[in-house]
């Protein structure tokens, strides 16, 4: 089984919502720790409202006491707070002797630019999760905070995911498919994500599925990832496997009300 920590999203297209229906699509049982809850929509985010550090704590003391994950992500988590609880509690729980694969999407800003991380709790996400991730799947805009450099093409993504690597000691895949957009390189059709894990370096490329604007790809992806990790996948096969999940999500995409949702399905 897999188990997701992230925040809900009331327009049912990202968090929670978005990575139980990639757990199911995938066949793995899918469980919850809900970090905040948000009040949003494919357009924009109307207000955040975090759980309280004790039920976050017993959200996770619940869930491997008799359920016992063998991979879980984080998706939003926004406070500092959240972070330290998820953090110590892999760190020093039992947890810990189980061992579970731990995916880390680092979800700092939302499609429609609002603001999903805490202005303090960056140090904090940095010092104490990271280094506790099997992989980090930043985008581009997250590659470059956690690098700390620019990034405007395949070289640049591959300077960002080794320094990430270096620094906080996980595996890294930085989804490219801002850059398009950044390096204003309008004739590339292919959306191309670079992973590092210290050994191998792999591009994976997928053709742009024109005229659609999704929400939740990110979340797709790292579940899709999750899953696999649980189902006992190594890494790279694991995201391989993700790669094609998310694009085929993305592909039969479809309209709900002015906005399209992703169709997360079986491979």
């Amino acid at each position: 089984m897999a188990l997701t920590i992230a925040g809900s999203d009331s327009g049912g297209g990202a968090g929670i919502q978005a990575d139980l229906k990639t757990f199911t699509a995938l066949g793995v049982h899918g469980a919850s720790a809900i970090t905040c809850l948000t009040a949003q929509n494919p357009k924009r985010v109307l207000g955040i409202e975090t759980v309280s550090p004790k039920m976050l704590r017993q959200q996770l003391e619940a869930i491997f006491e008799e359920l016992n994950p063998r991979a879980a992500k984080t998706g939003m988590l926004f406070s500092a707070q959240n972070i330290l609880i998820v953090a110590n509690f892999f760190r020093n729980s039992q947890s810990a002797i189980r061992n579970p694969k731990l995916v880390v999407d680092p979800v700092l800003i939302s499609t429609s630019g609002a603001k999903l991380l805490e202005k303090n709790a960056l140090n904090i996400f940095c010092e104490k999760l990271l280094p506790l991730a099997t992989l980090v799947t930043p985008n581009l805009f997250e590659a470059e905070i956690l690098s700390g450099q620019k990034i405007f093409s395949l070289e640049e993504m591959s300077d960002a995911a080794k320094k990430i690597h270096s620094q906080f000691g996980c595996a890294v895949l930085v989804k490219g498919g801002h850059l398009k957009s950044k390096a204003q390189s309008p004739k590339s059709k292919v959306a191309t994500d670079l992973f590092f894990d210290g050994k191998t370096e792999l591009l994976l490329s997928a053709p742009f599925v024109k005229n659609i604007r999704t929400h939740g790809t990110g979340c797709v992806y790292s579940a899709a990832i999750c899953a696999e990790l649980a189902k006992g996948k190594n890494l790279i096969g694991a995201v391989q496997i993700g790669k094609k999940f998310v694009t085929r999500a993305i592909s039969e995409s479809y309209k709900i009300g002015n906005h399209f949702a992703l169709r997360p399905d079986k491979i």
